[in-house]
């Protein structure tokens, strides 16, 4: 009597039957006439795999006799020695971003994956050695010093981004790119494969502050992907806010949702105003943009600031009294020492 574990192998096998993995990658990265397996077919055991016993890639015709990938896949167990899934692995490199986009936009038509909305983040992923630029292939991502997430800045690194449906999460998008690759060109990257797995789509990028900077926004717009980001504080100056004019601000007719069941009088109350925003680079050369820009005012957020700003009035008094009884002591003799006390009590 033989024993095999089947799982969920034959449930992995139709969906890789019905994404067309192995056709995929056989047209793309096409293999010798007298080879025993198609490199289509050592990848969906690898990923099969991987879904069933996610390990380290070694020993995969072990894992194969303890399962029953000879009777879902017609593969027998020492096909899979090392040495054909590395050829295999060496093949699709070359191709692997086709090879995702075309299976990503397979699954989208096949299973109806909805990508009127998309989820995107990037991270980084340090390493730990030299890699040379030398040694490294510059066909692949290359290896190296970057802003990374971990703050490791001592370590090199490679860069990744995943895209899922808004439903479901399913991804339908990956991507890596070197060490040193600014975000937003990986973001425009993303925003084009999407759009040609996608078809007539129109994207909308929901970022956060980092996205206002020259460099990116010239490269967004150069590229056609709308974008909606907040400002960073210190690109909108105190001065442009103290001089609005609250009265013609636009109430907003919308509630939050833990303010739903409280009294209309003691809801968030939310007043917009749109204006123009002015960005430039810090060389003379750079452009000058001006993209459009919502001012937001919030009573909660104001009255939290009005209160900090309360306590550290308070905070500040009782510092400049403390100081007008210090004066003419061992620290405050001079006018200098007492104006540049009060200086930083004031700030």
């Amino acid at each position: 009597m033989v024993e095999k574990r089947l799982g969920a192998l034959s449930v992995a096998a139709e969906f890789l039957r019905r994404l067309d993995v192995a056709g995929t990658v056989d047209e793309l990265c096409p293999g010798g006439p007298s080879a025993h397996l198609t490199h289509g077919q050592v990848v969906e055991v690898l990923v099969a795999s991987r879904l069933m016993s996610p390990a380290p890639l070694v020993r995969v015709g072990d894992w194969a006799r303890t399962w029953a990938v000879e009777e879902v896949f017609g593969i027998g167990p020492d096909l899979l020695n090392d040495d054909r899934l590395a050829r295999a692995l060496d093949a699709i490199a070359p191709e692997l971003e086709r090879i995702a986009g075309t299976v990503g936009g397979r699954a989208v038509a096949e299973f109806g994956v909805d990508v009127s909305r998309l989820h995107g983040d990037m991270t980084s992923m340090s390493v730990h050695g030299a890699f040379p630029d030398a040694d490294q292939d510059g066909q692949y991502p290359v290896i190296g010093y970057g802003h990374p997430r971990d703050r490791r800045v001592d370590l090199k690194q490679v860069r990744a981004g995943l895209a899922v449906s808004a439903g479901g999460g399913i991804p339908v998008h990956a991507r890596v790119f070197g060490g040193g690759a600014a975000e937003v060109s990986q973001l425009v990257g993303a925003m084009k494969d999407l759009q040609g797995m996608a078809g007539e789509q129109v994207f909308l990028v929901v970022a956060d502050s980092r996205l206002v900077s020259c460099a990116n926004v010239t490269a967004l717009l150069a590229a056609g992907v709308d974008f909606i980001a907040p400002v960073p504080a210190v690109q909108v100056k105190d001065e442009v806010c103290a001089a609005l004019d609250l009265a013609r601000a636009q109430v907003v007719d919308w509630v939050p949702e833990r303010d739903a069941r409280k009294p209309a009088g003691e809801r968030e109350v939310y007043r917009v105003l749109e204006d123009v925003h002015t960005l430039a680079g810090p060389r003379k050369r750079d452009p000058v943009h001006r993209v459009r820009r919502i001012l937001i005012r919030s009573t909660v957020v104001a009255g939290g600031r009005r209160q900090a700003r309360g306590k550290r009035l308070a905070r500040a008094r009782e510092e400049m009294d403390k100081l007008a009884g210090a004066v003419g002591g061992r620290h405050c003799k001079t006018p200098g020492k007492i104006a540049a006390r009060a200086g930083v009590i004031a700030a």
